[in-house]
């Protein structure tokens, strides 16, 4: 039996920055409180029908570690017969589980999964606390599996000749997009505020001092930034090198959650649909050039799809870097009108294994928003991969 997956709801927290406004929140504790905000969303839902949560997370150890899936459902309260599984395709784990939570429905083997992302980039770092890379990889042949991300980018920059002043274009602009989005209140249905405790050290009482501050817009949207200011940042990556901080996607903490259900659990619970799952697909490239992934995955998934570039009228590339989102849009001719019209990840940040669920959410709320039909999620991967998955507007 086959059947269509439709998403009936899907919502994430506000994106802080690294050692900002989430510094001190478990992730399990921002993910737990979306799953929870999430059946509070959808009072009909009967939880115990609820068939898996399936949670991407790039670096799932620590805080994050023990299956966060199942161990978050249970503390947002979800019943004990609902299981949980954590997902790790790196920066596209969040856009996999939504992909795997889809094929269970397809399959008719479920009929309501929740998938989403989760990651806390202030108490992970970026490879873990304890890196130990085979040593195999040091090998020439297997060299770029230890290349860092910023010197993929820089490879990137060199095979198809980027230049640093488009970079900084293109990461001005995903700003700009997104402070408009914010103005005209564009992420208010998708963003849950989060309730957080701040602590700061007073050098006067020489006290801690705690407040409650509730987090409702993503934090690392730069309101004053302007190109004059992004030009005069040095390479972060190499001494002579063209990709900085300000041209790449910003270290993150945040969670997402999407509700999956097929038609009959719609009518069951009197949902409506918000998009239909159309398909997914990833694909590999030299780890060199890890940013590149897209240019094989999108071909391939419009493919499987039976569906034209032109068709997709909005593209959520995650903004990894300003020299690889410049380099695929490039190479495969897609039109800059239709790609992160409400800004990326340089402006609204990368919290890894969320990402994928956070920018779903974004683009399922904006097609509904407009009279897109199709919409697409994509990424690069790191060890060099590519993730897209296509939707179908379904208001």
């Amino acid at each position: 039996m086959t059947q269509d997956a439709y998403i009936a709801s899907a919502i994430r927290t506000p994106t802080g920055k690294a050692k900002g406004v989430f510094k001190q929140v478990r992730p399990d504790d921002l993910l737990s409180f979306i799953l929870k905000t999430l059946l509070e969303d959808n009072p009909s839902v009967d939880p115990k029908m609820i068939d898996d949560v399936i949670i991407g997370c790039a670096m799932p150890e620590a805080e994050q570690g023990l299956n966060i899936a199942r161990i978050s459902a249970l503390l947002a309260g979800y019943p004990n017969s609902v299981a949980g599984v954590t997902v790790n395709r790196f920066c596209a784990s969040g856009l996999q589980s939504i992909a795997y939570a889809a094929d269970r429905i397809r399959l008719g083997e479920a009929d309501v999964v929740i998938a989403g992302g989760v990651e806390s980039m202030s108490m992970i770092p970026m490879t873990g606390h304890h890196p130990a890379f085979n040593m195999k990889v040091f090998n020439e042949d297997n060299l770029g599996i230890a290349y860092g991300m910023g010197t993929t980018a820089e490879q990137v920059v060199k095979k198809y000749n980027i230049k640093r002043g488009a970079q900084d274009q293109f990461a001005f602009e995903s700003h700009q997009k997104a402070i408009s989005a914010i103005n005209q209140g564009y992420f208010e249905d998708e963003i849950r505020p989060y309730e957080t405790i701040v602590q700061s050290y007073d050098s006067d009482s020489k006290q801690i001092i705690q407040k409650s501050v509730t987090v409702s817009q993503d934090e690392g949207v730069r309101f004053d930034t302007s190109i004059e200011q992004l030009s005069k940042l040095k390479g972060a990556f190499h001494v002579n090198g063209s990709v900085t901080a300000g041209n790449s996607s910003q270290m993150s903490d945040g969670a997402s959650a999407v509700l999956l259900c097929s038609e009959k659990a719609l009518k069951l619970f009197n949902l409506e649909p918000m998009a239909r799952f159309v398909g997914f697909a990833v694909s590999g490239v030299d780890p060199k050039i890890m940013g590149i992934g897209p240019v094989l995955a999108i071909p391939k998934v419009l493919k499987q799809c039976g569906l034209k570039q032109y068709d997709i009228g909005h593209i959520e590339l995650n903004e990894a870097f300003a020299a690889q989102s410049l380099a695929v849009i490039q190479e495969l001719n897609l039109d800059p009108n239709v790609i992160n019209p409400l800004g990326g990840a340089i402006a609204l940040g990368h919290p890894l294994g969320a990402t994928g669920s956070i920018r779903t959410s974004t683009l399922v709320h904006n097609l509904n928003r407009t009279d897109a039909r199709f919409g697409m999620v994509t990424m690069c991967i790191g060890s060099g991969m590519g993730a897209a998955g296509v939707f179908e507007n379904s208001q």
